[in-house]
This record gives structure tokens, sequence and C-alpha cells, in this order.
């Protein structure tokens, strides 16, 4: 195994992940906004799931995200 290139494509993984994610999260909350579902004051409740089935990881993720 090429340890460099592991940690490579695994850090673009993350990135890549963390960019979309971060993404679709303020598209979704500024449309909810405009739509007036959102008063811009809530804590939403967010979770993330890493599956690699090769490696029998399913990892669930929990947090909040503050609007306020």
């Amino acid at each position: 195994m090429n340890e460099d290139t592991f940690n490579m494509d695994i850090r673009k993984f993350l990135k890549q992940v963390g960019i979309n994610a971060q993404r679709e999260i303020e598209h979704a909350v500024i449309r909810a906004l405009d739509d007036k579902k959102l008063k811009g004051t809530e804590n939403l409740n967010v979770s993330m799931t890493l599956d690699v089935p090769e490696l029998d990881i399913h990892h669930k993720l929990d947090g909040n995200i503050h609007l306020n």
C-alpha cells in the first residue's frame, strides 16, 4: 500500500464531502427562509453516515447547526 496516495485520496474525499455538504445545507436553509419555513432562529439537527462496505464501516455522526 502506498500510504501517501492513500492519505491524499482520503483527504480529497473528505474535502469533497465537506464542500458539497456545506453547499447543500446553505442552499436548503436559504430556500427555507425564503419560503418562510424557517424563522432563522432554529437549531437544526443534522446527521451524516459514512459507509465503506468493503471494511464493514457504517458510522453515523450527529450534530446541530445553530442559525441564531
